[in-house]
């Protein structure tokens, strides 16, 4: 997978990488990832990363509710 340029502050975040997985995976599906790899994440407007974090997180929930079932 091709890396993507991230901002200062999300690099200081640890996360596991298959979230980050998953988030390419969104940000593909909702047309944004053109977006991505020309600006990295930081390019994205307040609009579309809430579009994405809220499609993230609801899978992300979704994933731990299974995991731990």
């Amino acid at each position: 997978m091709e890396k993507v340029k991230r901002s200062r502050k999300s690099t200081m975040k640890k996360r596991p990488d298959d979230w980050e997985d998953l988030k390419v995976e969104i940000a593909k599906e909702l047309g944004l990832w053109d977006i991505v790899q020309k600006d990295g994440w930081a390019g994205l407007s307040a609009v579309d990363s809430g579009r994405l974090g809220g499609v993230f997180s609801t899978r992300k929930k979704a994933f731990l509710e299974e995991k731990n079932e």
